[in-house]
């Protein structure tokens, strides 16, 4: 297995350096460079996952061409067709895309097909979702009547907070909030739908949105992705207790079970989890998109 890529540092302006994400400004868009690092918890862990970048890059550019009537970011993603001083770096093939600049949404567009993770913690204590009142007697992990749009807000710093559909109502206006949930759902029904086919559940995922400069809705970041989605094996699934994933739960699960309390530095993730993490990422990449990594 190669070596995971930590850090990029290019000759060019950059613009931020994310949990993953190396993004660095070309004038009139941003090259995005998806790193090998993990993070959990908004902690960004170590050692990194090798080909981590790659699996993430790949398949976010799989599901955005799964979607072609949806507006996304990327202008290209043919690292042979990128500008001659950005194809110098060779080291950026395959995990690398150049995407249009846009005015970021600052709300997180969550849809939930299945009671888990944050959802789970709200449900047991008052039987609802960001507001929204569920069935009653639903187990971890129960499939939902239908897949329910949770937003959360967009920190800078610390965790993302649940908020209703009202607040995100207030914070955007009703008419963007409308057509934010309705993009999600749809997205997520009918990703939900394919990956079935794949044999594999999407329990829930999460979308980050912008607006272009003719006000149009733009797909950004990644989507449906080991990082931003929980991926069930669907032979395996049994509500009612945690599912095997072949996502990042997997990192979460080892670090709930060391008892970290969250807080930075992290302990070193020991070498059976990075190994049994890339496994997962590969698997998973291989399932949905029928192909070999780059």
């Amino acid at each position: 297995m190669t070596a995971a890529l930590l850090q990029t540092s290019l000759p060019l302006p950059l613009s931020r350096r994310g949990k993953v994400r190396d993004v660095y400004d070309l004038g009139d868009s941003f090259l995005f460079v998806a790193t090998d690092r993990i993070s959990a918890f908004d902690v960004v862990l170590s050692p990194g996952i090798p080909d981590k970048g790659k699996i993430l890059n790949q398949i976010a550019t799989f599901w955005f061409r799964h979607f072609p009537n949806v507006v996304n970011h990327i202008l290209e993603s043919d690292f042979d067709k990128f500008p001659s001083h950005v194809r110098a770096h060779e080291e950026l093939r395959g995990r690398s895309v150049i995407v249009r600049k846009c005015e970021v949404i600052p709300i997180e567009c969550v849809a939930r097909g299945y009671l888990v993770g944050s959802g789970w913690s709200e449900y047991k204590k008052s039987g609802t979702v960001c507001g929204i009142k569920l069935d009653s007697n639903l187990q971890l992990a129960s499939k939902l009547r239908e897949p329910i749009f949770t937003p959360s807000t967009k920190e800078e710093t610390g965790h993302d907070i649940n908020i209703s559909y009202e607040e995100m109502s207030e914070r955007v206006g009703e008419d963007l909030a409308s057509q934010l949930r309705d993009l999600t759902l749809m997205l997520y029904t009918q990703a939900a739908e394919y990956a079935l086919s794949k044999g594999i559940i999407i329990a829930d995922t999460k979308f980050e949105l912008g607006l272009d400069d003719e006000g149009r809705i733009v797909l950004g970041d990644e989507i449906f992705t080991p990082d931003s989605s929980r991926f069930w094996p669907a032979d395996t699934y049994k509500p009612g207790a945690a599912q095997a994933s072949l996502d990042k739960q997997f990192v979460r699960d080892y670090l709930e079970s060391i008892r970290w309390d969250k807080n930075p530095p992290a302990p070193p993730l020991p070498d059976n989890i990075v190994q049994g993490t890339a496994q997962r990422y590969r698997e998973i990449f291989r399932r949905l998109t029928d192909r070999d990594l780059e």
